[in-house]
C-alpha cells in the first residue's frame, strides 16, 4: 500500500509526501524546518525513515526549511541541475551534502524509483514521477504555466495524480494583485488555472485515473471550494461523478492534508 500527502500545500509554502511501507520521499520543504518535522511528528514518521528530498525548483515557498534542516540532517537531495546549483550559490544546501541532478533522468531513490520531468516555469523547474516498490505509480506536477505534451506523458498511466489549481481566473484578473504579477502568473511561464486542471483531469480519468490531489492553491486568487467547483462542474458535464466516480481532494494550505492511497 502507497500512500500521498500534503504537509503543506499552497502559493506560502509546499512539502508533499510519499510513503511505502514505512519508508518515504519528500517533495520540497518551503515552510519552516519546524512546521515540516512537527508534520512529520504528526504522522509518526521519523526523518531517518525518509529516503530523498526532491526539489521542483528554487523559490522560496518550495524551499526555504532546506537550509536549517540541512544543519542538522542528512538526506540525500534530487533535483534539475540549475536548481540544485542555485541553492548550493545561496548556501542552502551545504557544500559537504551530495545532490543528485535529475534533469529528465530516472533515479532508484531507496525503496522508489523516480522520475524528474521539466514544467513550464520562469525558472528552471520540474515535477516527478514516482514508482514504488509495488509497482503504484504518481506523479506531482505543480509551478507551471502550460500542460506541454512532456507533462502530460508524464501525468499519464498513474495511479494518482498531484496537480496544480494554482488560480481562479476571474478572482485573479479583478482581485488586488499589480498588472505585472497578473499577467505573470496568468503566463506560459507561471501558473495554473482551476478550468486548466479540470480539463487535465477530465483527460487523465478518460485514461484511467482515478484519484487526484489538487496542489498548490493561491490564498488570494482561489479557494479549495472554488477549485472543486470548477474541477466537479467539467466532470459532471461529462458524466463523470465525483465521489462516486474518482476522488478528488483539496490540498490544505497550513495542515496536513488526509493520506490518499494508492
Amino acid at each position: 500500500m502507497a500512500l500521498f500527502t500534503t504537509l503543506y500545500s499552497g502559493s506560502s509554502g509546499n512539502c508533499a509526501l510519499i510513503l511505502h511501507e514505512g519508508k518515504y520521499l519528500l517533495i520540497d520543504m518551503g515552510k519552516s524546518c519546524r512546521t515540516t518535522l512537527n508534520a512529520l511528528r504528526s504522522l509518526g514518521l521519523a526523518v531517518s525513515d525518509c529516503e530523498g528530498i526532491l526539489i521542483t525548483h528554487e523559490h522560496s515557498d518550495h524551499v526555504s526549511g532546506l537550509d536549517t534542516f540541512f544543519k542538522h540532517y542528512s538526506v540525500p537531495v534530487y533535483g534539475c541541475a540549475d536548481t540544485l546549483d542555485t541553492l548550493y550559490s545561496r548556501g542552502t544546501i551545504p557544500p559537504a551534502l551530495d545532490a543528485i541532478a535529475m534533469d529528465g533522468r530516472t533515479e532508484d531513490i531507496g525503496t522508489f524509483r523516480v522520475s524528474s520531468f521539466p514544467t513550464s516555469h520562469d525558472v528552471p523547474c520540474c515535477g516527478y514521477r514516482v514508482t514504488t516498490p509495488d509497482g503504484h505509480i504518481m506523479a506531482l506536477a505543480t509551478d507551471l504555466g502550460v500542460l506541454t505534451p512532456v507533462v502530460q506523458e508524464n501525468l499519464a498511466g498513474c495511479s494518482l495524480v498531484a496537480l496544480e489549481a494554482n488560480y481562479d481566473a476571474f478572482s485573479l484578473h479583478g482581485g488586488p494583485y499589480p498588472y505585472y504579477l497578473k499577467v505573470r502568473i496568468a503566463s506560459d511561464r507561471g501558473h495554473l488555472d482551476n478550468r486548466a486542471c479540470a480539463a487535465e483531469l477530465l483527460d487523465l480519468i478518460q485514461d484511467g485515473c482515478k484519484k487526484f490531489a489538487l496542489c498548490h492553491l493561491s490564498q488570494t486568487n482561489n479557494s479549495p471550494e472554488l477549485a472543486l467547483t470548477t474541477v466537479y462542474n467539467v466532470l459532471l458535464a461529462a458524466g463523470i461523478q465525483p465521489g462516486r466516480d474518482v476522488l478528488i481532494q483539496a490540498q490544505s494550505r497550513n495542515e496536513v492534508s488526509p493520506y490518499i492511497e494508492f
